[in-house]
């Protein structure tokens, strides 16, 4: 028991240290004050100055930042409302054809649903004029698209675990279904929300074979940039970006980690 229990620690111990040691290198490096990269020459924060004067990162991080909080905001409202049906309709006549079409995005490869939405706003762009360019729009449609699924499966599941004895009881004394959901459900079901707002926004900030597919000239997003950057050798300005994005992503998840805690201190009182 005590060899399985130290062999179990020293796995646990390198799993996060092979994680997290790249990621705290990349934060030390952005403190680099030399042009190159992986050699270290002192203390310095201009890089951070150099980066804010970047006109192109700074355009790219505001486009996937706008596109990111667009598509979590939609595929929230689109997946709860495929999470309830899923959990609180039964079997429903076509049950396992929408099960299958609001879960496939998530099993299906990326590259394939890129080329996919690309051949759909080309062939509409022929037909309709639309969309006059592949942008914000496109990109933002594509990251709607698969993170519906995400936020669809978070939301089943905290409604299948979630008693339904609150809804039948407020129906038992008078409440219409729709006052129902809106009084009883939605609340009791705001922490996964709120968690599925929070992994859409990540798996859109993050993509980058899709918008790869369906941008086009002037939209390109924030991976996209670095991605083609790192090609040409990671500097000092990209390592600073990323610090800037850890810390982000930090603050956020600690904030979501606060928030979801009491509202499930408050729906459990």
């Amino acid at each position: 028991m005590t060899r399985n229990s130290r062999f179990v620690i020293s796995m646990l111990v390198f799993g996060y240290a092979f994680l997290y040691i790249p990621l705290l290198s990349v934060v030390v490096y952005s403190f680099n004050d030399s042009r190159l990269a992986t050699v270290w020459g002192g203390f310095s924060t201009r890089w951070y100055g150099e980066l804010l004067k970047n006109e192109q990162i700074t355009s790219a991080l505001f486009l996937s930042l706008k596109i990111g909080v667009t598509a979590a905001t939609l595929a929230t409202l689109f997946g709860t409302i495929a999470g309830i049906a899923l959990a609180r309709f039964g079997r429903f006549r076509s049950r396992s054809l929408f099960t299958g079409l609001v879960l496939s995005p998530m099993v299906m490869p990326e590259v394939i649903t890129g080329l996919a939405l690309l051949l759909l706003f080309v062939s509409l762009q022929q037909l309709i004029g639309w969309p006059g360019q592949r942008g914000f729009g496109t990109i933002t449609i594509a990251h709607t698209t698969f993170a519906i699924a995400y936020v669809a499966v978070i939301v089943q599941s905290r409604l299948s675990a979630m008693d339904e004895s609150l809804e039948e009881a407020a129906m038992d004394l008078g409440g219409r279904p729709f006052r129902v959901m809106i009084d009883i459900t939605l609340p009791l079901i705001a922490p996964a929300m709120l968690a599925g707002w929070l992994l859409a926004f990540t798996l859109s900030l993050d993509d980058l074979v899709l918008a790869s597919f369906v941008s086009g000239p002037g939209g390109s997003t924030l991976p996209m940039l670095i991605f083609s950057k790192v090609k040409l050798g990671v500097t000092p300005d990209i390592n600073a970006l990323a610090t800037l994005i850890i810390v982000f992503i930090s603050v956020g998840v600690l904030i979501a980690w606060s928030i979801a805690r009491r509202m499930g201190k408050d729906s459990s009182g």
